[in-house]
């Protein structure tokens, strides 16, 4: 860890991934003084913490905010208990609530919520209710996610088995649609693929990835990006504890060096996720033919097809684009 602490500037610390709330506040405190050491820590950063409702109270909230805290990621999913008994989860949309409204009389100003969509049997009209809801809380930035459908997870055995359905793409685009209307109409500005907030309340921490930037991640599972090598620590917490007490780098399970096209592409991919477009010339030149001319082609295409646009200088997704992104992204990769 010392050979990077020398070379980071953080401007953003994220607790996420799992619960973070399981931790204690003293281990907390203790994790936000080690990083104060190691690394040089911007004046006004944004640092984030996951919690899931259900599992943190006032309490540990204010706790939270008076260690240093002053962003909450509230997992809420849905506002709708039949769907989040569907999603499998062990919170009601009460406590989703009232989580928000104690993060507030904590204190927090910075509050985002995660929900869902294409949820099996979510009609059109259940999003719109769950979006309202969202809306009358106030958060500052909310992420709408499409239901991702994994092997071996009760909801997919569920759709094997037929005693679920799957979920419909037809109304998962009317879904996302509908969210990108809805919440344009009440101040909030979409600002990536998947993300939307008030005015200057975007995420920080997560536009690093979006613009290909450096970042370290740290503990079981993460993933760290530095020097064009992207890199992942083993996902075992007995083999994680262990590689802990090994020499450095012991943690690592894979590595990846990314340059060439492969890096191009990413870069390229990554940025077109933000709606403010990426300029590639001005980023691409140093590695060779700049990406308008590496991608003319694809790039012709594509806006012929109506799912990219440009002003002369910026290449963006078109609002349908952003709706199949794929349809463009996998266009970009390399063979």
């Amino acid at each position: 860890m010392e050979q990077y602490a020398g070379n980071f500037l953080a401007r953003s610390v994220y607790f996420g991934g799992g619960t973070p709330s399981l931790m204690s506040v003293n281990q907390v405190e203790g994790l936000l003084c080690w990083i104060k050491k190691m690394f040089t820590v911007q004046s006004d950063p944004e640092i984030s913490f996951e919690v899931n409702p259900g599992t943190v109270d006032y309490g540990y909230l204010a706790d939270l905010r008076r260690a240093g805290i002053n962003r909450i990621s509230l997992g809420a999913q849905s506002f709708r208990d039949e769907e989040l008994k569907v999603l499998g989860r062990h919170h009601t949309s009460a406590e989703a609530m009232s989580v928000l409204d104690s993060a507030r009389k904590a204190g927090f100003d910075n509050i985002s919520l995660d929900l869902i969509y294409g949820i099996p049997g979510q009609s059109l009209d259940d999003w719109h209710q769950t979006l309202d809801r969202a809306i009358k809380m106030k958060p500052e930035h909310m992420s709408l996610y499409c239901l991702s459908l994994e092997e071996g997870t009760p909801l997919m055995e569920g759709i094997n088995s037929g005693e679920s359905p799957l979920p419909d793409p037809d109304i998962s685009a009317d879904q996302y649609e509908t969210a990108e209307n809805k919440l344009g109409q009440n101040g909030y500005c979409q600002y990536e693929i998947s993300n939307w907030a008030r005015k200057g309340r975007e995420c920080r921490h997560n536009k690093v990835y979006w613009r290909h930037e450096p970042y370290l991640g740290v503990g079981m599972g993460a993933c760290s990006y530095i020097n064009n090598v992207r890199r992942t620590n083993v996902s075992d917490i007995f083999q994680y504890m262990a590689a802990c007490r090994g020499p450095f780098g012991a943690a690592v399970k894979e590595e990846e060096i990314i340059e060439g096209e492969v890096k191009k592409a990413e870069a390229v991919i990554l940025s077109l996720r933000l709606n403010e477009g990426v300029c590639f010339e001005d980023v691409y030149n140093p590695a060779g033919a700049g990406a308008c001319q590496h991608y003319g082609q694809v790039f012709n295409e594509l806006t012929g097809y109506g799912l990219l646009e440009s002003d002369g200088s910026l290449i963006r997704l078109t609002r349908k684009g952003r709706l199949l992104s794929n349809e463009v992204f996998w266009r970009l990769l390399p063979d």
